[in-house]
């Protein structure tokens, strides 16, 4: 007798089963006893093979998944970290922005996810086979007569002569509304030639341009970039310097008084110092190439109406035409520097400009001495009028022209965020005083102690400020190295530029306390420091964003400048107060001024210690 079991089913399948019992000498116990009998039959129904195939396709399966996350997780880390040791700190004004820029960007990835997912491609898959194939296809692509190996799939990677753009269709603007244009780190460094914060309609061209000169040689970049605005900053030195070299002619010729030849002298750094905010807010919307060519038109017609002179004014006008003239020499070169050159190599480049342009301070001794005795002063300033316009001319036709659309920074904004960051207000005060008073020194002070204290015939004085200019010139490369081989020990341009500050202190202290040293050594230690900017244009660097770069550049540089005039002009009125003996001034006066000079400089240095309170939300930042 067959044991009764109790078994309930659901009402689906109970319905199938009362339909499969009608049909005629079948009944329900006999189906569940069939199908029960084939189920617990493991012996002959069962297909072991087939199971154990399927299994290993599941752990087939499951390896090649895992693989691809370790792809997915790695590629990220190396993005990220990518993205985070070159993308600048953004100002906390430019947070927002940023945000809705992000914001904007996510939505383009997610839409062109969305297409990806739904055409059933990988672009990792796309990416590794066109690499792979790459590698593959390097033994016969040289010759199109030969086949690759047989069985061997190669998918040639299009040629390109600029970078990949375009290969990403673009998801429309939602209707009635403009799309905000989103900008990478490379498209900065493609368009914003100009320093522009903004793409023009046609970006991808200005792109395709761009990229294409990048992919240049880089020695074609030097000649067609680099050196136009190292000839310009080269005379920016020599106009600089050249009144230590005429002032003897100038006051047999004018009956000039020390105030006045310290008027004279300096108020090229007065108009230069007043032309540097303009003059940076045009870099970063103009670009450098037709700032300067333009600007350096006032130094043409400065230096001939210096030439034509008949008055101590007209002398005093075309000098301060000179000022204005070159006043965009070292910004436009610093910022032409930043937007063509990659990051790593700015230091070098800052100090290798700086080096090749203090050949001018060079050539405004020995060799203006020579050209003096030939041609007079004025045929001098005739030939550096020639030189000037030659110069504008060959940086508007040799410089590369690329398209760029006005900043999108605006005047007081950019300007605001350099003056309110309060680092800037540390560096500020002991750069100026130091760089300044090193150039007033080197321009003009420099010969009239050698001549007036240490009565130096005039040979030997020329000497002295021929080796000050050699100092100069190798100190600005020498900087430019140090800062570059310093970063990789964690050692900041900022301390480098504390340490630099005791050296230029010590030497001043010889050269007013009269310490028994060759003159030559204490001084070329004051012509060093004036390439110091070096330093300070790379402690900027790392405060502000590109996209700032002129106008940060321009805002330190009003202090240099400013600090040069004053320093020039109150060292004269304090020289003054003296009665000359013979026609030259005392020892006491010239070591009066330069020590006042100094305990301002000191008490900056000290300022520049004090620790960075950053008051944003509370946080405070110590410098080191």
């Amino acid at each position: 007798m067959k044991p009764l079991v109790g078994i309930y089913l659901s009402e689906r399948v109970g319905g199938r089963l009362a339909a499969a019992a009608q049909r005629p000498g079948i009944s329900k116990s006999a189906l569940v006893e069939a199908a029960l009998d084939r189920f617990l039959d493991l012996g002959d129904d069962i297909d072991e093979p087939s199971v154990d195939s399927r299994l290993n396709a599941i752990s087939r399966q499951l390896e090649q998944l895992g693989h691809d996350l370790r792809i997915v997780s790695e590629t990220v880390a190396l993005q990220a970290r990518f993205h985070l040791a070159t993308t600048p700190v953004l100002s906390a004004n430019a947070q927002r922005a940023a945000c809705r820029l992000g914001s904007d960007r996510f939505d383009e990835l997610a839409a062109q996810v969305a297409k990806r997912v739904q055409a059933g491609r990988s672009l990792m898959r796309d990416t590794i086979a066109r690499v792979s194939a790459g590698k593959q296809e390097a033994p016969w692509t040289g010759s199109s007569e030969e086949e690759p190996p047989t069985g061997s799939t190669v998918i040639k990677p299009k040629r390109r002569t600029a970078i990949d753009v375009g290969q990403v269709p673009r998801r429309p603007a939602a209707p009635g509304k403009e799309r905000r244009k989103c900008r990478t780190k490379s498209d900065t460094d493609a368009t914003n030639v100009a320093g522009a914060s903004e793409r023009p309609a046609s970006s991808w061209d200005a792109v395709l341009r761009r990229g294409a000169l990048r992919a240049a040689p880089q020695w074609l970049l030097i000649l067609r970039v680099f050196l136009p605005f190292v000839a310009a900053y080269f005379l920016s030195f020599l106009f600089r310097t050249i009144n230590a070299t005429i002032a003897e002619p100038l006051i047999s010729e004018f009956g000039l008084g020390a105030d006045d030849l310290g008027l004279l002298t300096s108020v090229y750094f007065l108009t230069f110092a007043a032309a540097q905010i303009p003059i940076g807010v045009l870099l970063d919307r103009y670009g450098p190439r037709h700032i300067q060519s333009v600007v350096l038109l006032a130094a043409t017609v400065g230096a001939a109406l210096f030439a034509a002179s008949d008055s101590f004014w007209l002398l005093l006008v075309g000098r301060a035409l000179i000022g204005l003239g070159v006043a965009a020499a070292l910004t436009a070169g610093l910022k032409a520097i930043i937007l063509w050159f990659p990051s790593e190599q700015i230091p070098l480049l800052n100090g290798v400009m700086i080096m090749l342009a203090g050949l001018g301070a060079v050539t405004a001794t020995m060799p203006a001495e020579y050209l003096l005795v030939s041609i007079g002063w004025r045929g001098l300033f005739a030939i550096l009028a020639i030189a000037s316009a030659g110069c504008a001319l060959a940086i508007f036709l040799i410089v590369p022209k690329v398209s760029s659309p006005p900043a999108a920074v605006g005047r007081t904004t950019g300007l605001k965020t350099v003056y309110m960051d309060p680092r800037f207000w540390r560096l500020a005060p002991l750069s100026a005083s130091c760089i300044g008073t090193a150039w007033a020194l080197q321009g003009l002070w420099a010969a009239r102690w050698f001549s007036d204290v240490e009565s130096l015939d005039r040979p030997e004085l020329l000497w002295n400020l021929f080796v000050m200019a050699l100092a100069s010139s190798v100190s600005a490369f020498l900087l430019g190295v140090i800062v570059h081989k310093v970063r990789k020990l964690d050692i900041s341009p900022r301390a480098l530029l504390g340490f630099v500050a005791i050296v230029f202190f010590l030497a001043q202290l010889a050269v007013i306390l009269r310490v028994p040293l060759p003159s030559c050594l204490p001084w070329g230690v004051v012509a060093a420091v004036s390439t110091a900017t070096v330093l300070s244009y790379a402690v900027l660097a790392d405060f502000f964003p590109k996209e700032l770069a002129g106008r940060a550049n321009a805002a330190l540089n009003v202090f240099h400048i400013g600090c040069a005039f004053l320093t020039q002009y109150v060292t004269g009125l304090v020289v003054q107060h003296w009665i000359p003996q013979q026609g030259h001034y005392p020892e006491v006066a010239y070591r009066t001024a330069f020590a006042i000079n100094l305990a301002v400089q000191v008490l900056a240095w000290f300022w520049f210690l004090v620790p960075i309170p950053l008051t944003r939300k509370g946080a405070t930042c110590a410098t080191s």
